[in-house]
Order: C-alpha cells, then sequence, then structure tokens
C-alpha cells in the first residue's frame, strides 16, 4: 500500500512539474491592428557628424539588411542653417534641415518610410521670441507656446520644409505636430495644451498642402508619456479628426499597456494608426551595455506595444550603447565597436524583419490571465500571407514546453531563438519538425528567451476523393471541417455506414 502511494504521489509530482513548465498558446484568428513596421530616430546625437554618418541606417534599413527597419523620424529644425550655404545643400532655405537628408533618400531607396517631427516652430513664431523651451535661468523660465496670431503661419512653414525635402529626392511621408508638447523644456520646445492642439488642427491644418505633397499624412502631437487627453481631444472634433490620420505619442512614465492602449480606445473607431514614436530603453546605463535580462524587457516592450494596438514603433537614437549600432566609446565595454550592430538590434529584428505588414490576431497563454507590463512570460500573435507569427518571450531561467492550439492547419514551420548577448546566441533559425497537417504543435524553449515561431499554413483544399453516388445505408453528417452535425445545413458531406462518402450539397436538402 505504501508502494502504491508513492508511485501516485511521484505521479502526481511529475503530472504538475510537467504543467508548471508547459504554457499552452491558443491562436485565434480574429484579428486587430495591421503593423506598418518599425524604426529609429536621425536626430544630432545619433548620428554624428550630423548630416554626413548614414551608416547606421545601412546597417539598419530594409528587408535585405539584418534588421529589416523600415520607418525613420527626423527632427524638423526651427534653427537657422549658420554658415550652410544654398551651394551645400542644393537649394535655398533658413533652415538647417539638410543633416537627414543622406540617411533620408537611403531609406527612402530602400522602400521605407520617412517622418518629420518639430521639436518646436520658429522663435519668431512664439510667445518666448526664441526655439528653446524656456525652462532654465538663461531663458527666464518664460513658457515657449505658439503665439496665437502664428496658428496661420505653422503649416505654411511645414510645407517649406516638404518642399525642401522634395528637392532633395525625398518624399517626405508624415509630419507631426510636435514633439511632447506638454514637457516644458529648456531645449528647443514648444508647449500645447490638448485645446490648443485642437484649435490649430480644426482651423488650420488645411492649409498643409495636400494637393501639392498628396503622400504625405499628418501626425497628431507626440505626448511625452502619451497622454490620451491630447489625441481624444482631437479625436472627439469631427473637423479636427478629419485631418488627423495617425495618433503619436512617446512612453516616458507610461509603459504600453497603460495610455497608450487607451489612446488607441477611439483611434481604431476612428481608423487611425497609432505610432509610438519615441523612447529609450536602459538609456541610464552609464559604463556597460544592456545586460540580456535588460535586453528581455526591451523585447517585452515592443510585445505589450503591439497587445495595445500600435502600428508602429520608433525607437529613439540609432546609435548609443543603449540602442542599435555601436559608438566606439570604450567605457561601455570592448563589444561597443564603432558601428557594430548591437544585440538590442537583433532583439528589434524578431519584431522588423517578421511582424512588419502582418496583420496581429490573438493569442493567449493559459494561466497568465490579462497581459501586465513585464510578465514572466508574455506571446503575441500574427498573419501575414500564408504565415501565422507567434512571438514567445520567457524572461524566467528554466526551460518551458510550448503547445500551441493554431486556428490553421499548418504543414511546416522555423524557429528563431535568442537567448544573450553573444552574436551565437542572437537570432539562431531552426526547423520545426512537423510530419503532417496539424493545429497542435511543441516545442521546447530554453530559459530566458526570445522566440519568433513562423509556421506556414497547409492551403490544399480539403476534398473528399472517394466519392460513391450509390453507396446505401444509415446516413450521418459532417460539416468541412469533419465536425458531425445533426443535420443538413449549409455545405456539408454525406457519410454511408460501409465508410464511403456522398457529394458536397449546398442548401438544406432532406
Amino acid at each position: 500500500m505504501k508502494r502504491y502511494f508513492s508511485v501516485v504521489f511521484a505521479l502526481a509530482m511529475a503530472l504538475a512539474s510537467y504543467a508548471q513548465n508547459t504554457i499552452i498558446i491558443s491562436v485565434k484568428d480574429n484579428t486587430y491592428q495591421k503593423v506598418t513596421g518599425f524604426g529609429a530616430a536621425c536626430c544630432d546625437g545619433a548620428m554624428r557628424p550630423f548630416g554626413t554618418d548614414a551608416q547606421p541606417v545601412k546597417l539598419l534599413y530594409g528587408s535585405t539588411s539584418k534588421i529589416g527597419l523600415n520607418i525613420m523620424r527626423m527632427e524638423i529644425s526651427p534653427n537657422f542653417k549658420g554658415n550652410i550655404t544654398a551651394a551645400d545643400v542644393g537649394w535655398d532655405t533658413p533652415y538647417d534641415w539638410y543633416g537627414s537628408v543622406p540617411s533620408a533618400r537611403i531609406v527612402k531607396q530602400r522602400g521605407g518610410i520617412v517622418f518629420g517631427t518639430p521639436w518646436s516652430p520658429p522663435g519668431e513664431y512664439k510667445t518666448n521670441g526664441t526655439a528653446q523651451g524656456g525652462n532654465s535661468d538663461s531663458q527666464g523660465h518664460k513658457r515657449g507656446e505658439l503665439r496665437k496670431d502664428c496658428y496661420e503661419k505653422f503649416f505654411p512653414w511645414l510645407n517649406t520644409y516638404l518642399e525642401y525635402m522634395k528637392s532633395q529626392g525625398i518624399k517626405v511621408d508624415a509630419v507631426s505636430i510636435q514633439n511632447e508638447p506638454d514637457w516644458w523644456v529648456d531645449y528647443s520646445g514648444c508647449l500645447y495644451t490638448p485645446q490648443q492642439q485642437v484649435d490649430l488642427v480644426k482651423n488650420y491644418a488645411h492649409m498643409l498642402d495636400r494637393e501639392k505633397f498628396p503622400y504625405v499624412r499628418l501626425i497628431s502631437a507626440e505626448p511625452l508619456g502619451f497622454d490620451p487627453k491630447y489625441s481624444d481631444a482631437l479625436l472627439k472634433d469631427a473637423i479636427a479628426r478629419d485631418q488627423v490620420d495617425i495618433i503619436a505619442g512617446h512612453l516616458y512614465g507610461h509603459p504600453p499597456l497603460g495610455n497608450m492602449k487607451s489612446a488607441n480606445t477611439l483611434a481604431s473607431k476612428y481608423g487611425k494608426e497609432v505610432w509610438m514614436t519615441e523612447h529609450s530603453v536602459t538609456d541610464y546605463l552609464e559604463d556597460r551595455l544592456p545586460s540580456w535580462q535588460e535586453q528581455l524587457l526591451f523585447a517585452e516592450e515592443l510585445n505589450e506595444c503591439m497587445l495595445s494596438g500600435c502600428t508602429g514603433y520608433i525607437y529613439w537614437y540609432m546609435r548609443a550603447h543603449w540602442a542599435f549600432v555601436g559608438t566606439g566609446e570604450s567605457k561601455y565595454g570592448a563589444d561597443n565597436k564603432k558601428d557594430r550592430l548591437l544585440p538590442r538590434a537583433f532583439v528589434m529584428s524578431h519584431f522588423s524583419k517578421n511582424v512588419t505588414g502582418s496583420t496581429r490576431i490573438n493569442a493567449v497563454a493559459a494561466g497568465f490571465g490579462t497581459p501586465t507590463t513585464e510578465a514572466a512570460f508574455e506571446t503575441s500573435a500574427y498573419v501575414k500571407g500564408d504565415s501565422i507569427i507567434v512571438m514567445a518571450i520567457e524572461t524566467r531561467p528554466e526551460e518551458r514546453t510550448l503547445k500551441f492550439y493554431l486556428p490553421s492547419n499548418v504543414k511546416s514551420g522555423k524557429h528563431i531563438l535568442s537567448t544573450g548577448n553573444e552574436e551565437d546566441k542572437l537570432c539562431q533559425e531552426s526547423e520545426i519538425a512537423i510530419d503532417e497537417p496539424t493545429k497542435n504543435v511543441t516545442v521546447r524553449i530554453p530559459g530566458k528567451s526570445l522566440s519568433t515561431f513562423i509556421f506556414i499554413k497547409d492551403n490544399e483544399e480539403t476534398v473528399i476523393e472517394k466519392v460513391d453516388e450509390s453507396a446505401k445505408g444509415p446516413v450521418t453528417y459532417y460539416d468541412l471541417q469533419g465536425r458531425r452535425i445533426a443535420k443538413p445545413q449549409g455545405l456539408y458531406i454525406e457519410k454511408y455506414a460501409d465508410g464511403t462518402y456522398k457529394k458536397i450539397y449546398s442548401g438544406n436538402n432532406e
């Protein structure tokens, strides 16, 4: 008897251990947002020497690159160009807009999207008379806002920027209202309340020349923490809503499943895209590159943005020790080589190479409930053509078994796995053994890992090869998925007692 109980106890413990280390992922075919893409900013500080160094873009952008970024953010500078002449830039403009041109050209040549964001309108348009935000002793702590009598000058100024970039061979895909309108700064900045933004867009956005630049879209102001008060005010006004194409914001102080998800409520209702246009992760590190655990937290931010309804994710700098391309500064370690692709770039590639152009579908990991910020395990799923793509982020050290329940039969699969910052642990690919088409796939993943699973649907048409019209005997009925039904309805199959089938009928033939 003791032996019997020992065996039962051991079996129970084994089953409990299996259950604890097995995650069931149910993927459904109900759809959410289509994902436009992923990118980073080409701004002063990231691309020094500014205006001449396009090496980060060459490494990061395009479908043939290792990373696959396709969106680039640029500053629409309010500052005068200084000693740069028309001969230097090929077109006469008083502003220093040339800096992003070399990189923007490459992104456009590689099929990407470029957009511009003002950090401030020109100083002469503002209440404090300067492009600076005004929040310093030297600036007199004068709040810089767009003057009411200059609202009508704002969109013509953006037209001038679009004209200049077009003269350089670059069709800018979108322009934003303002970088962080809710953050009072001592560098270039301009403050707007939600209502001031509505007034500007409602009454003057028609001056954005969409006849001359039919390809340009208007992006909302980009609040610091994706404060939904800004986007909600725009979207609740019918006139302003019709002028805005993309709702945008940043994630500082507010994780994706908070404010951005709230902002998406109205945005998705009115068919607007939602872009996260700036955030840096672990930029506080002073003497080292991010650890692998910190890279996994970045992966979770990407994943949570997708779960929040995000259609475009744009990181901050391209070149920084906490970003995608090494700076060459030895204080951050030997791996921070100039123009070396850093591990964070390969983490981004799991999404940028595979999720761009896809449509998100529902994925639920049993036992994890509603997604929360930085959960121990996270997942999301997408469909693109014949592919079902599933992301899996495991932050705990133990190995796990993943059991996928997919919405369609799949005939093959690929696993892209990253387990550490070392080159041989990033984006390693392997085939998933699938002997015959199935909706149920089981795989093992290591602890502290980022995985992308790409399953290829089996699209061969389901047919009944053997048709015997003379078959006799009791009849049972099935739908086209092979499920037994009580009586004929819609499209169905008749099965006779001898195992033969009759033709597929349509209608309610008795």
